[in-house]
């Protein structure tokens, strides 16, 4: 008996239906930080890249046995299709936490998403048309500057200071990009502990920011994962609770309970609220409503107060851990910001050194952050990394920032061993990367 022939494969194409795919799947990219997950996962790495809240103090044992008795008691409502906007107890819920931060909201004008990334996502398609402009901070939030991508925006990042967006470079951005036909749809800003500055906008700069909203006749995102996070001092007002009808408020229970349920929020102007849902309801039908039903649960029984002061605490610790760590370890010339609460550092390093070529040799060393290009939609960021504390052990996180101090000083070495100008590197690594300004025409 003959024995079958294996079958030689013929196509010599990697992906078959490359041609058939929307044009908008080319602005579609590997995260930074997710890309990283499987090196920056391993035990022998202190690995200060991810931002992966840390819940081991979260009542687990007792927030399993409330969830049991939900499902005993009422499984037929929480495993059963839901409301598009979100469960109506749920959305009170929301309410009640957005007033930590003076909003004073009505649960009608709430939809509740898949955690506050795809309320981020709603808002983008409910819009943003192709060519249309975004403006964001100046470094920002790599997820959204993913999203914007993925629905074809140009984006103009502003410039920021210690205290948040600079009003007058947002006057001149708008200006410059009206003065070529370019629409500009809104602001996006994270003004609390922001992601990846860890920079929080003062209170004044808040203020300065909903005037030149306001003169600008200009919408605004907030998006503020992080607010109630602080860890020195009280929580500041959100932008939201200033002025109602032209921001947009995105949250989420990621970090101030737990981030697998998935269940985030936009707060939204009435008539905005409404395209909203049936975004919601064309993506998902419903957002998930057993996550709703267990996070209900768990603020209806639990003292999830109580819970923040102790994840402050916390996250203070491992904060003070990282300065600490950074004053000891990091080489003269390397500078970094001091977060008032969040999750994250931002370091500039000496000219002529490029975190993301650094980084394979970081990683070589058992340390992993995230380089600081992946934060710009333009190519800058060269010198710059983001750092996370909320996930290591504070012994983690010094040793950390030890390695990491090793690897800057080895680079650091090299260039003065080969005598190289660190000017004339820097200079042309920003020749090479992001070359004339950008075209806004």
């Amino acid at each position: 008996m003959s024995l079958p022939q294996p079958v030689t494969r013929r196509d010599t194409v990697l992906d078959p239906w490359i041609d058939t795919y929307a044009e908008r799947t080319h602005g579609l990219t590997v995260s930074a930080v997710r890309a990283l997950f499987s090196v920056a996962n391993r035990p022998e790495v202190v690995s200060l890249a991810g931002g992966m809240p840390n819940i081991a103090d979260l009542p687990r044992e007792a927030i399993g046995e409330a969830i049991a008795a939900l499902i005993r008691d009422r499984g037929a409502q929480a495993m059963q299709y839901g409301s598009g906007q979100g469960e109506p107890f749920m959305r009170e819920h929301i309410t009640e936490v957005m007033a930590e931060e003076a909003i004073a909201a009505h649960p009608d004008d709430v939809v509740v998403s898949c955690g506050s990334q795809q309320a981020l996502d709603l808002v983008t398609r409910t819009f943003c048309d192709p060519g249309d402009v975004i403006l964001a901070e100046a470094p920002s939030y790599v997820g959204a500057l993913g999203t914007f991508r993925a629905y074809q925006v140009q984006i103009v990042q502003v410039a920021m200071d210690e205290r948040g967006i600079v009003p007058q470079a947002l006057r001149e951005a708008v200006a410059a990009c009206r003065a070529v036909g370019k629409r500009v749809k809104f602001l996006y800003t994270i003004p609390n502990f922001q992601n990846p500055t860890g920079v929080t906008q003062s209170l004044e700069r808040r203020r300065e920011l909903i005037a030149v909203a306001h003169e600008l006749d200009l919408l605004i995102v907030e998006d503020n994962p992080y607010g109630l996070l602080t860890i020195e001092g009280e929580p500041l007002p959100a932008l939201r609770s200033m002025d109602d009808e032209r921001v947009i408020y995105l949250g989420s229970f990621s970090k101030t309970f737990a981030p697998g349920f998935r269940v985030g929020w936009a707060l939204a102007p009435h008539a905005v609220r409404e395209k909203l849902t049936l975004a919601q309801e064309s993506a998902t039908l419903a957002p998930p409503v057993f996550s709703q039903f267990a996070i209900s649960t768990y603020l209806h029984q639990f003292d999830w107060r109580a819970q923040i002061v102790a994840y402050r605490d916390m996250y203070r610790g491992r904060r003070d851990a990282m300065l600490r760590g950074l004053t000891e370890n990091m080489p003269p010339g390397c500078t970094w910001t001091h977060p008032t609460g969040g999750f994250f550092v931002w370091l500039t390093m000496p000219e002529g050194l490029d975190s993301q070529s650094m980084l394979p040799r970081a990683v070589s060393a058992r340390v992993a952050y995230v380089p600081g290009t992946a934060f710009y939609a333009d190519g800058l960021g060269s010198r710059n990394m983001r750092l996370s504390f909320c996930f290591p052990s504070e012994e983690r996180i010094v040793e950390g920032t030890r390695r990491l101090g090793e690897v800057i000083h080895d680079e650091l070495d090299m260039l003065r061993t080969f005598g190289i100008d660190a000017g004339t590197v820097e200079a042309v690594h920003r020749d090479l990367t992001t070359g004339p300004a950008p075209d806004i025409t």
